[in-house]
């Protein structure tokens, strides 16, 4: 393994199927961004099993992306070496494959969700079997945090590298008239900065208590290929996507979901206009 790459996309791979869906929804990716494929493996008790499992997939993903892979066998708690991993190869993406629905899968246990709330890196869970090769959807929730402006900036720069098209959505819950205001404002500014860029973008207001279903209900609506939230933990009723709203989406989504962690701020409590 080298020390460093400057590009590469970081794939833990385990003894199951949805291991390698993910790896597969990678391929393209890898394409784009002319980045290395990273697999790695943290022993499940069977080292030279996995070892040549790894390489079979290793040759499998060469010869698909044109991209070199390289592979990874380690010991220990599987979250701690995903992130030691990260650390040293400071990848553009780690690309996780979940298996269930109410747990997080057997590649992070119950430490799914901390691994991605606390990665520095961005992380894209691929949960659901059938997914379309590349991206042509991204879906972008909005909430009134100053996170919003940095999620907006790297929707733009995915949708350009996918050539894809963004579909802004805004959830209206509470009575309060003036944050409601606020949001539809938000989302109109949204729209304008994406459009702004040459980026193909829609946007779309809805009223419900509940946050996750009616996201995901518009992402299957739309066909959405990505959807794309911040991960921390919960700072105001404002930051939907960050907190709770964002583990029941990494957690319920059958659409693959980017999750980055948004920058240190000092306050993070009100949306700074674009």
């Amino acid at each position: 393994m080298s020390t460093k790459s400057t590009n590469c996309i970081l794939v833990p791979i385990d003894s199951t199927e949805q291991t390698i869906i993910a790896l597969h929804q990678t391929y393209n990716l890898a394409r784009l961004t002319n980045s290395k494929i990273i697999l790695m493996s943290v022993d499940e008790g069977n080292v030279p099993f996995m070892k040549h499992r790894l390489e079979d997939l290793a040759k499998e993903a060469s010869v698909a992306t044109g991209q070199p892979v390289e592979t990874m066998v380690r010991k220990g708690n599987v979250y701690e070496e995903i992130i030691k991993v990260a650390d040293v190869l400071n990848p553009l993406f780690i690309m996780i494959g979940l298996t269930s629905k109410i747990n997080l899968g057997k590649i992070i246990g119950k430490n799914a969700f901390k691994m991605v709330r606390e990665s520095q890196y961005p992380v894209i869970t691929i949960r659901g079997k059938e997914h379309r090769e590349g991206c042509k959807t991204i879906l972008l929730p909005l909430d009134l945090s100053k996170e919003t402006r940095e999620k907006v900036d790297k929707a733009i720069e995915l949708a350009k590298l996918f050539n894809a098209s963004v579909r802004v959505i805004s959830i209206l819950t509470s009575s309060d008239e003036h944050l409601e205001n606020k949001l539809i404002s938000l989302s109109n500014q949204v729209w304008r900065r994406i459009k702004d860029e040459g980026v193909r973008c829609t946007i779309k207001t809805l009223r419900g208590k509940d946050i996750t279903d009616m996201v995901l209900e518009y992402g299957h609506e739309v066909e959405a290929d990505l959807i794309m939230i911040m991960t921390k933990a919960e700072l105001s009723v404002r930051e939907f996507f960050i907190g709770t709203v964002a583990q029941r989406i990494i957690n319920e989504s059958d659409i693959p979901v980017l999750s980055y962690r948004p920058m240190e701020r000092k306050d993070t409590t009100t949306f700074t206009p674009f």
